[in-house]
């Protein structure tokens, strides 16, 4: 079969998937209402986590709940009558998932028990594991009517992105995002530090804009920051196809995505040029407790066991699902 056969067929065979399994809802819903193992974090993997939080049961009782990076202003992750300080400020993206999840380990608040991470900073997190569950990939997306060329090279992403080629106006995700520390260890120059100054006026690369017209950060994976014909944005492969074929709410507006190194931006494509693990967080002294066990470690993990969610997502099967990284 063709390369272009190909890509039409399991085009539609994911449309099919999103249009038997509907999409799953954002933050848990239904019962029970407060789940014993609660997660933020990643926009990322948001809608896949959802769709495995409403799969996975134990002694037919949903354990995961995972918070959207958008939506209110704050969240209860636990019943206030037993844990009074569960309401917190919802976190956009990795780090701040991260962040939350460690400030509950240290008050003991009970509040999270994980975070999702489109990124591997297992290193700098001695205290906690990182533990991979399937595979992403970015490239970069622009408008259909762009004058961005619609197949670049991981070079000239390098090159717009480093403001060396100023014809383009490039995009980035606001600080803190997972997919942008994984951009910039993948495009920018060896050794650069992501920091809140890297990009923007007085910024390392003025050239790149990582705030919106209110001065907000830009999140990740949300085709309407689209507004120019010259913009580019990072964006991944998963949730773009999420969002195309339902299963992920409608973001990616106008949105196409671009060919980087002449690797077709498919669905489960992980032969691409900037393909990722993305990974559960976990406190490393939970790794044998249950059910901390049972849900996230080994590969026979209720979540490595559900490749079938995993897949209807877009993401890719991740050889090393449930094997903690060690720092």
């Amino acid at each position: 079969m063709s390369k272009k056969r190909m890509l039409v067929a399991a085009s539609a065979a994911l449309a099919a998937l999103a249009l038997a399994s509907g999409s799953a809802q954002a933050d848990p819903t239904g019962a029970p209402t407060y789940r014993e193992l609660v997660g933020t974090g990643s926009d990322t993997t948001q809608t896949v986590m959802n769709g495995l939080a409403d799969a996975i049961t134990i002694n037919g009782v949903k354990v995961l709940g995972s918070y959207d990076a958008r939506g209110s202003v704050q969240i209860t992750t636990k019943d206030a009558a037993t844990n009074p300080n569960c309401t917190v400020a919802r976190p956009e993206g990795s780090t701040p998932g991260v962040n939350l999840l460690k400030a509950n380990m240290a008050s003991g608040d009970g509040c999270v028990q994980f975070a999702r991470s489109s990124s591997n900073n297992a290193t700098a997190n001695p205290t906690l594991r990182y533990i991979p569950f399937s595979v992403d990939a970015l490239t970069y997306a622009v408008r259909g009517d762009s004058t961005v060329p619609k197949k670049l090279t991981k070079a000239q992403l390098t090159s717009i992105y480093t403001c060396a080629s100023t014809t383009f106006k490039p995009l980035a995700p606001q600080f803190g995002s997972g997919t942008r520390q994984f951009f910039v260890r993948q495009v920018m120059p060896a050794g650069t530090v992501d920091s809140a100054t890297l990009f923007g006026p007085g910024g390392t690369y003025p050239c790149v804009t990582d705030k919106d017209a209110a001065n907000e950060g830009i999140q990740e994976h949300v085709g309407t920051y689209l507004t120019d014909v010259k913009h580019l944005l990072p964006y991944s492969i998963a949730v773009y196809n999420s969002q195309i074929y339902g299963q992920a709410p409608a973001a990616q507006g106008k949105a196409v995505l671009g060919v980087l190194d002449n690797i077709q931006p498919s669905n489960l494509n992980t032969s691409s040029t900037m393909k990722r693990d993305v990974y559960n967080v976990i406190p490393a002294d939970k790794i044998a407790e249950e059910p901390y066990a049972s849900v996230f470690v080994g590969s026979n993990s209720l979540i490595c066991a559900r490749q079938d969610v995993i897949t209807r997502y877009g993401f890719g099967v991740a050889a090393n699902c449930g094997q903690p990284l060690v720092p």
